[in-house]
């Protein structure tokens, strides 16, 4: 789901107060990451006068009513029923809290065709990204080895932890992201429609 926009304008408003501007040159290093060190990162990167705790605690309210109203990356939503359509088995694992993952994806019937899904609360994660915890959870619950996964990302926390884990990852970087930043990636694509499945040996 498209959900950075959503986060870049609930940042926005709490940091406008103090005359800052949220850009890509701050939240390039944020995503994929935990919250809480997201926030200490955007706190120390635009010097706002707010504990990293504080500024999550003004964020929640927003973000959970952006939430709802995520749309799809063009594409996705075709790949997830084509991969289906193939066998390929699917999970998600993303550093949100399960909560807010619901609140994501309540509107998108369509993510009933991930067999798992692993959220960043999960008891079983130690570290979140980029430690590989979340994919080895991930690689767990689908029953494979995580050298045969394949993994979607859009951060670069998101890419080192895939490559942590022994994992292939095709890196799609929002496009205001400096997409020669992902050498890591196995693949860079702008598009889902860029993605041959040929590629990634389907």
């Amino acid at each position: 789901l498209d959900t950075e926009p959503l986060y870049t304008r609930a940042t926005q408003e709490i940091v406008g107060e103090f005359g800052k501007v949220f850009d890509w040159s701050v939240k390039g290093d944020m995503i994929g990451r935990s919250a809480i060190d997201g926030a200490r990162h955007l706190i120390r990167a635009l010097d706002v006068p707010l504990a990293p705790e504080e500024y999550l605690r003004r964020r929640k309210p927003i973000l959970d009513a952006l939430f709802r109203t995520a749309e799809p990356i063009a594409g996705a939503r075709e790949l997830v029923a084509e991969l289906g359509r193939r066998g390929v088995p699917l999970a998600v694992a993303t550093s949100s809290e399960d909560y807010q993952y619901r609140l994501k994806v309540e509107r998108h019937g369509w993510f009933s065709g991930f067999v798992a899904v692993v959220c960043g609360d999960d008891r079983r994660i130690a570290a979140l990204k980029p430690a590989p915890d979340i994919f080895l959870v991930t690689a767990e619950e689908l029953g494979v080895a995580p050298e045969a996964c394949l993994v979607f990302e859009d951060s670069l926390a998101g890419v080192a932890a895939a490559r942590a884990a022994g994992m292939q990852v095709v890196a799609l970087p929002d496009p205001s992201m400096d997409a020669s930043r992902y050498t890591d990636a196995h693949v860079v694509i702008r598009s889902y429609g860029e993605l041959r499945l040929e590629d990634i040996g389907l």
